[in-house]
């Protein structure tokens, strides 16, 4: 006999609830001449993972990336299509994958070194994914796509991921307060 696990009213809304989350901190978005814009995505996606694990937060984030691809204008200045996922700064979005499911993943150790060092990693994973198709599409190095797309934004995202981790903390115990725990976090 198969151990399935549907997936609940409860985990459906809050997964939603995440997925429009990233929605809105994607448009909190400043322009650069680079062509990647500041933006609090990279907090939202550590978020998504950090408060509903590894299963539900890849699902509210691939749900984001979904509409995006279908032209739902969910990427950074109310952007999406296939152009934006295939364009100069579509392997971020494609690395906000990776990046949702380390954080998500980490919660099953309760240990906050563990916890921030797989955030890390799955930023890491996220600006390596855009470092490589920046460089794909511009025609640069990807050494040098490092250094005008990833490394000015560093600090910045790093910064993100522990913020995240903080904040899912708040929010993870507000969702237990309120009976709202049980989603799958594993």
């Amino acid at each position: 006999m198969t151990n399935t696990k549907r997936i609940t009213t409860k985990e459906l809304v809050l997964g939603a609830v995440f997925t429009a989350v990233l929605i809105v901190l994607s448009q909190l978005s400043i322009p650069l001449p680079s062509g990647v814009p500041i933006t609090l995505q990279t907090f939202a996606v550590a978020l998504c993972g950090y408060v509903l694990g590894w299963k539900l937060g890849l699902c509210s984030v691939g749900v984001y990336v979904l509409l995006g691809l279908a032209g739902v204008p969910v990427f950074s200045n109310f952007s999406g299509g296939a152009g934006v996922l295939f364009g100069m700064t579509g392997g971020f979005i494609f690395g906000f994958l990776a990046m949702a499911a380390l954080c998500g993943v980490s919660v099953r150790f309760q240990n906050p070194a563990i916890c921030i060092a797989l955030g890390l990693a799955g930023l890491l994973t996220c600006h390596l994914a855009g470092a490589v198709q920046f460089s794909l599409v511009t025609q640069n190095t990807v050494l040098q796509s490092f250094l005008i797309a990833s490394v000015p934004y560093l600090i910045k995202d790093v910064l993100s991921v522990a913020g995240a981790y903080l904040v899912a903390l708040a929010v993870r115990k507000g969702l237990a307060a309120a009976h709202l725990t049980g989603y799958a976090s594993n």
